[in-house]
């Protein structure tokens, strides 16, 4: 028998051959000795179907909307991979489309299956996968992405992209990406302080590669503390979100924006203090998306277990008068946003040393005063007061109702409304449910995450300042 290898054949057949393989799940080589032998089994058969090509894997999953920027994880082999489930999610919320690779190394700490519930496709792990890779599929993983994301990004991983090593699939997407490259860092505090790493660092930042974190805490490692914390997801998720939109609109960009986020904490004694529920979640939203869409935003925070918006000037303050005395000191400015819980009342006269409790000794009377009111005075300032004013109203009853005394009263353009009552989970919760209030009109909004929330009242800050 004449020998016949693949190359001889023409290129048409070749392609159909590789397509045919691919579908099995066999080699060429293999493709070929089933269909000579199904057809010397059946001399009278016709010719083995050529067959349609496999399906590749959506260019979008189906849960991103339309025109979705995407975006490429690949998650590198660390302890912190597990939080890649939560970037995936974070990244999601944010109507991202994502794709998902794992490393060799990954895979000993995130399952390829906990990581395709979450993405919502297949995740892709070798670099030879027959069902991809019959046509280059790691470079069209390359190429179908708006942005690459290594998170978390192993000394490992970050010495073979600055040396241009690619033995797998992860190296192998990155040497041909011609898109932005995200990376997140994390490893022991040695590994990142190793001059090979720092070295390494330095020429990937030559390159053009971005980077977010590492931060400083505690390692896995028992007793192990110092630089080189991958970022937190939100983190991660703020710092992609910046990257895509340097690439698209800003509708803000030269406007100045304030915002208040989070409660207010108002002394007993030097231990105890007055505050509310409020977690900061929904004003730290709207600051990051007002900087996303190119304000220049200033951010008075109270008390939150939240890290700062990135590109965000933040003003920390404890006190409703403190949050009130660094709001005028931000003004002059075109868009105040009053997010922050703040407290009604404070002791009057708070003590300085720690009340104590004794046997016998009656309960300690609190004489409270009112705090000032930080929306209604900067709504009704003569002098400075922004373009548009916008206050909260959080109430577990006649919401609406409330919500419209309250911009009669306060003086202020617009409140946002919504039922903070227990059974909603809104307040310190991820989600949230609004009514938009206006002289005019009432308009409810869908249930939706408070970075959507963010996302519309910022769009629709941007409307009412272009008219």
């Amino acid at each position: 028998m004449a020998s016949l290898t693949v190359r001889q054949l023409d290129e048409r057949l070749k392609k159909l051959l590789r397509l045919r393989a691919a579908k099995s799940g066999r080699s060429v080589e293999d493709e070929v000795r089933t269909i000579l032998r199904a057809a010397a089994e059946d001399t009278g058969s016709e010719a083995p179907e050529t067959g349609n090509p496999p399906s590749q894997p959506p260019r979008r999953p189906a849960s991103a909307p339309a025109g979705a920027k995407r975006v490429l994880l690949i998650v590198g082999g660390g302890i912190a991979a597990y939080k890649s489930l939560d970037l995936i999610r974070r990244l999601k919320e944010r109507g991202l489309a994502v794709r998902c690779i794992l490393t060799k190394a990954a895979e000993h700490f995130v399952t390829p299956l906990s990581a395709a519930a979450i993405v919502g496709e297949r995740i892709f792990t070798d670099l030879f996968d027959a069902s991809s890779e019959f046509d280059v599929g790691h470079i069209r993983l390359a190429r179908e992405t708006d942005l690459i994301v290594v998170a978390p990004a192993t000394a490992d991983l970050m010495a073979k992209m600055a040396g241009g090593l690619a033995p797998d699939l992860a190296t192998a997407v990155l040497l041909a990406a011609g898109t932005k490259i995200l990376l997140a860092p994390a490893m022991n505090p040695y590994m990142w302080a190793n001059k090979a790493t720092q070295r390494n660092l330095a020429q990937l930042v030559a390159d053009g590669v971005a980077l977010i974190g590492p931060g400083e805490g505690e390692m896995a490692e028992a007793g192990e503390r110092g630089t080189g914390r991958m970022a937190e997801p939100l983190e991660i998720a703020a710092a992609v979100e910046r990257l895509l939109a340097s690439e698209t609109a800003q509708p803000l960009k030269g406007t100045c924006v304030l915002v208040t986020s989070g409660p207010t904490h108002e002394p007993i004694d030097p231990v105890r203090y007055i505050a509310n529920r409020s977690s900061g979640k929904q004003g730290h939203a709207i600051a990051a998306a007002a900087a996303r869409a190119g304000a220049a935003v200033t951010l008075v925070s109270g008390p939150v277990n939240l890290p700062d918006p990135p590109g965000v000037a933040v003003v920390h303050v404890e006190t409703a008068r403190e949050m009130l005395q660094a709001v005028e000191r931000a003004l002059p400015v075109d868009v105040a946003i009053f997010a922050a819980a703040v407290a009604d009342w404070r002791v009057a006269s708070a003590s300085e040393q720690k009340i104590k409790k004794k046997a016998g000794r009656a309960t300690p009377e609190l004489s409270l005063t009112e705090n000032p009111d930080i929306l209604s005075t900067v709504a009704h300032r003569k002098s400075q007061r922004p373009q548009l004013v916008i206050g909260f109203a959080a109430e577990t009853e006649n919401v609406a109702a409330n919500a419209k005394a309250k911009l009669a009263s306060k003086g202020c353009d617009w409140i946002l409304a919504n039922d903070v009552s227990p059974s909603t989970g809104i307040m310190g919760g991820d989600r949230n449910t609004i009514e938009l209030v206006t002289a005019t009109a009432i308009e409810p909004w869908p249930p939706q995450s408070k970075e959507d929330v963010a996302k519309m009242l910022v769009a629709r800050v941007a409307n009412a300042l272009a008219k």
